[in-house]
């Protein structure tokens, strides 16, 4: 383990939870410290829902560790069961309570409670949250789930959608009107709205869609082997995505393959004269395993982009993520530190990042534009409108969410180029921000107008190529003047002018970058 300032990923019993929040009447016991019920924080505040997750704590404090914690976990899932009375119980602990060795789910099936109850076993250590997620369903499943007769009518289990998923409630909304047009039917949506009950059910359907391997696919494998329910391969998300599940659910089921495109509007869009400037532009994609597959191919294949860079965080997505990363002929970076993460967005200078909430930081502190299509997310990415990622309207929202970054990207290098015009200088503020109205002249005893800050120089450590091969470490300055002459070029391209400069003057052996370094550079480099 180690203190970072990010993660993109929280502990197993954060993924267990996602499970217990999305379905009703299952109730989670979870043996943990006080303070652990932070994460409820992040479903009332960041998904913003209405109620609280099903969990009790057991909330155990620095005292209790001298006396009997497993008799507080005793009372606790006792306590939990006379007052929510669910249809089945998931007892575990956090990677806190691990630690203390009680065996939450050895303490709870002696208890004889008139439920089901499942017991998880989560490495906290070696594991984390969508690892957490998997497990905890496919435990559910395995426990309820039996072979039952099929449905008369062609059907379906969706499987994977959790709560605080990216997109999930929309997606499952999108995904049930496509089946519906091919005359399929959704026998249960599980996690996301199935209770205990009906997880019994899941064998009655014909197949399984599965919709976040993330989330589902141990569970899919499970009720392949054991239930007879093949499981769909394709991601619907774009209209390439969207195409290859029509079929493959066609197949599957033995139904005519029907997709009803009067609402789609991406590859009009995409191939409009208002879109023709963005073929072309270099992206980076970083998130999990499902989103980023899938979105590469949407910005390679239906949007002209170049994908620049790839990658995911969790390691479980690991082999699918490389196998598209060789047919875009770029190297896929597996992993879940946001640095690394960093210095290789840095290095490959798109001019577009799709991304996390994290890769939406880190394209602010490098100037590139960044579009969110991944978890984890914040509260803006769970917008109340319908938003779906997947499905026909998915692939509108995808246009959308990849076009709008690079044109309000385009809108803001206008604004710099025109910086010194009164109307647009800092000091002036967003013109549609009432506050920043003009200060009361001086003459009239106000403060008078702020003039436009300067930009300070700035330091950076270069490195000189001797001609014996020694390098050399020098301090090279950015003149104000150089610096203010910077901002003038496009943002898209800014990053790269800026290396090429810092480089050009760190060969020369100079110490300053004056406007006449940077435009000597331009030149070197467009030999």
């Amino acid at each position: 383990m180690k203190l970072t300032v990010w993660t993109y990923e929280g502990p197993p019993h954060v993924g267990a939870m996602r499970v217990a929040t999305a379905m009703r009447d299952l109730h989670y016991v979870l043996h943990a410290p006080q303070g652990d019920t932070y994460a409820d924080l992040l479903f009332t505040m960041i998904e913003r829902r209405d109620h609280r997750p099903p969990v009790t704590y057991t909330t155990f404090k620095e005292r209790d560790l001298g006396a009997d914690t497993a008799d507080l976990f005793r009372r606790s899932c006792q306590a939990a069961y006379e007052r929510f009375r669910p249809e089945a119980m998931i007892v575990g602990a956090s990677c806190t309570a691990e630690l203390i060795q009680d065996d939450p789910g050895g303490i709870a099936e002696r208890m004889g409670l008139p439920v089901p109850v499942i017991a998880l076993d989560l490495p906290s250590y070696q594991r984390k949250e969508n690892f957490g997620a998997d497990e905890t369903f496919y435990r559910i499943a395995r426990a309820l789930a039996r072979p039952c007769e099929k449905t008369a009518r062609p059907s379906v289990n969706l499987i994977g959608p959790t709560a605080l998923g990216f997109r999930h409630r929309d997606d499952v909304t999108e995904l049930t009107a496509l089946l519906s047009d091919m005359g399929v039917e959704v026998n249960v949506c599980a996690p996301m709205g199935a209770t205990p009950s009906g997880i019994t059910r899941l064998g009655a359907a014909h197949a399984n869609v599965l919709m976040y391997p993330e989330t589902g696919e141990s569970a899919c494998r499970w009720m392949e082997r054991d239930l007879g329910l093949p499981f769909t391969k394709s991601i619907p998300i774009g209209v390439g995505g969207v195409r290859d599940f029509v079929a493959e659910v066609a197949d599957l089921l033995g139904v005519a393959p029907g997709l009803d495109t009067d609402r789609l509007r991406l590859p009009w869009y995409s191939a409009s004269v208002d879109s023709t400037y963005l073929t072309g532009k270099r992206v980076f994609l970083f998130g999990d395993g499902t989103h980023v597959r899938a979105m590469a191919r949407v910005a390679r294949d239906e949007m002209g982009f170049e994908v620049a860079g790839m990658g995911c965080y969790n390691r479980e997505q690991a082999r699918a993520v490389r196998a598209v990363a060789t047919e875009m002929g770029v190297e896929a970076l597996i992993t879940d530190d946001y640095l690394e993460v960093e210095a290789a967005i840095e290095a490959a200078a798109p001019e577009l990042i799709l991304g996390t909430q994290m890769e939406r930081h880190i394209g602010k502190r490098l100037g590139i534009p960044c579009a969110v299509i991944s978890a984890p997310v914040h509260v803006q990415d769970f917008p109340a409108r319908y938003a779906p990622v997947m499905g026909i309207e998915g692939a509108n929202v995808l246009f959308d969410t990849l076009v709008h970054p690079l044109v309000m990207g385009l809108e803001e290098h206008l604004l710099t180029m025109f910086r010194a015009d009164p109307e647009f200088h800092d000091a002036a503020g967003p013109s549609h921000h009432g506050g920043h109205a003009p200060l009361v002249a001086a003459e009239e005893g106000g403060a008078g107008p702020r003039p436009p800050v300067a930009d300070a120089p700035r330091n950076f450590s270069a490195t000189k190529t001797e001609d014996g091969g020694a390098t050399a470490a020098i301090e090279v300055v950015w003149l104000a003047a150089a610096e203010r002459e910077l901002k003038k070029i496009p943002f898209f391209v800014r990053g790269k002018a800026k290396r090429n400069t810092e480089a050009f003057a760190a060969a020369r052996g100079e110490t300053e970058i004056s406007v006449d370094t940077l435009y000597e550079a331009k030149a070197h480099y467009a030999r």
